[in-house]
């Protein structure tokens, strides 16, 4: 039985197959159009999965949607009757989308994919709690979900066993710690719905010092529900977030690009200190209620790495599962795995244990790609021949784009879509930062390290397959690996076996013989303001248009210095241009 996955048309466009309860294919729509956090119908997205598979649109037995547009549009309605006449021009400028495509959504599904079988419409939350547990490692499961808003949900808490969720407390629009996470990244100058995770790293900088200030914009409860005074926001009748009343409270809105001054840095500081005490609120509230020490979590929220690092320590949670594309690219394959497991009653199969679903490419389709192009390259007969050389080079500080295998799923690269470089290098986050990512100073950068050597560098006795935690990094092996070491003493950690990734591994180890040091910056192959490279030419234009040294793409390496700085011109001019967007 094939299951078919989507969500659209907000943000993370993205779709997921199923076949017999396991996933084949899963990929976001950003990767195929190269526009980031692309909104629209996954068609592209689609057309891999069903690839991938070798099946036609004829072969599913069902797609399904990851919310229902109905019940979203009722709140819709509610909430601009409600504000009107302050609320018309948001509500004159939504109708046609709504009218014409969120509201036909149905009839959109059959039309673009030519399918002629049955769409079936999941619950925003519950297919974020399907995505988490129905895939995770537990037979039960404490639940939460928590994010900006679906239909009117905004935080889930809930219970899984077996094949069976149960949400059993919500808090509903416009209260949402995910909105208001959102409107601080609006008023310190950031986009909302892409750079929620660079206010979480500004926060490191900061010292919480607005904490009563945000007493005033957030009431919370000792068991963890919550409240805003929407007199600070405006969110719920415009385009824009936050209120004359929070300016005045705060201060003028930082502008874009301008220089962070140390009230935004403490703004932002603050922001995650009391995300941080919601959050653990909720979930000691959560464990009082199902008396389970499984917890998992999903929802744009739920992708807040330093709150989870923090779980353990807080609350009495031992386990946790947060799978990588917890946000909505994700809840489409939770609507998918909530009909297959829940409605159907299927028996689970599949434990997500790689992120590895998106695209791969053959050695002859590579190599027809670089000598079709005329691209200078050296070809390795032996694997590991190839990542000792790898290896090497990053020890003399070369900077790598490393392509293999199948693409990652979800926003983290984890090895297959990665930037490599030497961690020990003190200069090399400044290195990465200014001539590569062509970003902000302030952005950290994630370890990645293997499973038998990530406690003697870390401060906790859980890895992380999908870099989804940020743990302390030992104070003794801080100036061992300082551009992985964010001035909090802290790191994103990612672990890697090598039954996970065994070209991956290798080249860690290879570097430890080098080194004596198993780690190494690991960041996602892309520039600022563009998703992560799907294809080889991708990953070659990426490489000529920035300060990456040399290009791993499976058993070749590629030098930027062995080829023609003119020969993809057109990249240059695009880049400048994806550094403005942001």
């Amino acid at each position: 039985m094939y299951i078919l996955g989507i969500d659209c048309f907000y943000h993370d466009a993205a779709a997921c197959l199923l076949k017999d309860g396991k996933i084949v294919a899963a990929a976001e729509e950003e990767r195929f159009t190269r526009r980031k956090h692309d909104i629209n119908f996954p068609i592209n997205a689609i057309k891999f999965c069903l690839r991938q598979a070798n099946i036609t649109v004829d072969d599913l037995e069902f797609v399904t949607f990851y919310e229902k547009p109905l019940i979203k549009f009722e709140r819709i309605l509610n909430s601009n009757i409600e504000m009107f006449p302050f609320s018309f021009p948001v509500f004159y400028k939504a109708m046609p989308s709504w009218l014409n495509e969120k509201l036909k959504l149905k009839s959109i599904i059959r039309k673009k994919m030519k399918y002629n079988g049955e769409v079936l419409f999941v619950d925003h939350h519950l297919a974020h709690a399907a995505s988490c547990f129905l895939i995770s490692p537990f037979k039960k499961s404490a639940i939460l979900t928590i994010d900006g808003v679906g239909e009117w949900a905004t935080t889930s808490l809930g219970f899984g066993e077996g094949n069976n969720i149960t949400l059993f407390e919500q808090i509903k629009f416009p209260h949402s710690i995910g909105l208001l996470y959102s409107a601080v990244t609006e008023y310190l100058g950031f986009k909302v719905n892409n750079d929620e995770y660079k206010v979480m790293g500004l926060a490191a900088l900061g010292e919480p010092t607005y904490y009563d200030d945000f007493k005033k914009i957030i009431h919370i409860n000792e068991d963890g529900s919550y409240s805003l005074d929407m007199s600070y926001f405006i969110y719920h009748y415009k385009l824009s977030m936050v209120s004359k009343k929070f300016i005045k409270q705060f201060g003028p809105k930082r502008i874009p690009e301008s220089d962070l001054e140390k009230r935004h840095i403490d703004i932002a500081a603050t922001l995650q200190k009391i995300t941080e005490d919601a959050m653990f609120k909720m979930l000691n509230h959560l464990y009082e209620q199902t008396k389970c020490k499984n917890l998992c979590m999903a929802g744009g929220v739920a992708l807040n790495c330093v709150v989870n690092g923090k779980i353990r320590k807080h609350t009495p949670f031992k386990e946790i599962f947060i799978q990588p594309a917890a946000s909505d690219a994700g809840a489409g394959m939770g609507s998918a795995f909530f009909i297959y497991n829940t409605v159907l009653d299927r028996k689970r199969e599949f434990t997500m244990e790689n992120a590895y679903l998106g695209p791969g490419f053959s050695r002859d389709h590579i190599k027809n790609f670089l000598t079709k192009n005329k691209i200078n390259f050296t070809e390795f007969k032996d694997d590991s021949e190839l990542l000792r050389k790898t290896a090497k080079l990053i020890f003399d500080n070369k900077i790598i784009g490393f392509f293999q295998g199948r693409m990652e799923w979800g926003p983290r690269a984890l090895g297959n879509r990665s930037i490599l470089a030497n961690p020990c290098n003190p200069q090399m986050k400044d290195i990465l930062n200014d001539k590569v990512k062509h970003r902000e100073d302030f952005r950290p950068f994630a370890p990645v390290t293997t499973i038998e050597d990530f406690k003697k560098y870390f401060e906790s006795d859980h890895g992380d397959t999908f870099m989804l935690f940020v743990y302390p990094i030992k104070k003794d092996k801080q100036r061992t690996i300082p551009s992985v070491t964010h001035v909090d003493g802290t790191g994103r950690i990612q672990t890697v076996s090598r039954e996970q990734n065994k070209r991956y591994y290798q080249v860690i180890k290879e570097f430890e013989k080098l080194s004596g040091v198993p780690v190494l910056i690991n960041t996602s192959f892309n520039i600022r303001g563009e998703p992560i490279v799907c294809t080889p030419e991708d990953a070659y234009r990426c490489m000529m248009g920035t300060g990456i040294d040399y290009l791993v793409m499976e058993n070749f390496l590629i030098g930027r210095a062995d080829n023609p700085k003119d020969m993809w011109d057109s990249w240059k001019g695009r880049r400048e241009i994806l550094i403005k967007m942001g």
